[in-house]
């Protein structure tokens, strides 16, 4: 478990349902302190902390978490779990536990108070079906205390060499009076290619072990 070390509040964030720490990463990058996480999948455990060795890491079911036990912060991050809302999947949406975890999401929200967050979550959360679940999950969103916006992106238009598609929800808590914009986000004129982000590895890759297990400590990167 990473070493809990204290940071200015002023930058402080929370990261929930954190994965490998994806957005932490944009986040830290941006000039962010993420200094607590929580993430419940163990297969994801040692990806994360060696990625953000100075965040805590909570391992545990988000749903036994007080908010008393998280840091004050100035904004919270995370993408709720997605299959139930996949159009991949069955889509069963807040029928579905993994989909009521979005109300995890909102009740610590609605508990800390930041200033502003920002939600994550797939593209067929804005299949006509779940139409209703997403009009509730704005209103809660609403309800604890923030001005919403949402727009679905693809990473691809922003230097991920990825085609993936993403809901994006932002919100600015009323005290601040204003509303994200996302016609400021200016995508990149030039598409990233998985060759120009990890072509400068070939020369070190090594073929798999039987059965496609990693190399670990002999691999170059992790």
């Amino acid at each position: 478990m990473g070493t809990l070390i204290a940071k200015p509040a002023c930058k402080s964030i929370v990261s929930l349902f954190s994965g490998c720490g994806g957005l932490d990463l944009g986040f830290s990058r941006a000039g962010f302190n993420v200094v607590w996480a929580n993430e419940y999948d163990k297969e994801i455990w040692e990806t994360y902390e060696n990625n953000h060795p100075e965040t805590w890491l909570d391992r545990r079911d988000i749903r036994t978490i007080s908010s008393d036990e998280i840091p004050d912060c100035i904004g919270i991050i995370g993408g709720p779990p997605c299959q139930s809302w996949s159009e991949g999947g069955a889509q069963r949406g807040m029928n579905d536990d993994r989909g009521k975890l979005f109300l995890e999401y909102i009740r610590i929200l609605k508990d800390k108070q930041p200033r502003f967050f920002l939600a994550e979550n797939v593209s067929g959360l804005l299949h006509q079906k779940h139409r209703q679940a997403l009009k509730n999950i704005i209103a809660s969103f609403e309800e604890a205390g923030y001005t919403v916006s949402f727009k679905l992106l693809n990473t691809q238009s922003y230097n991920v060499p990825q085609d993936r598609k993403r809901v994006i929800f932002i919100g600015y808590h009323l005290d601040l009076d204003r509303r994200f914009n996302f016609d400021f986000l200016q995508p990149c004129t030039q598409i990233l290619t998985l060759r120009d982000a990890i072509w400068d590895l070939q020369d070190s890759a090594i073929p798999a072990l039987a059965k496609t297990k990693t190399n670990g400590s002999a691999c170059s990167v992790p």
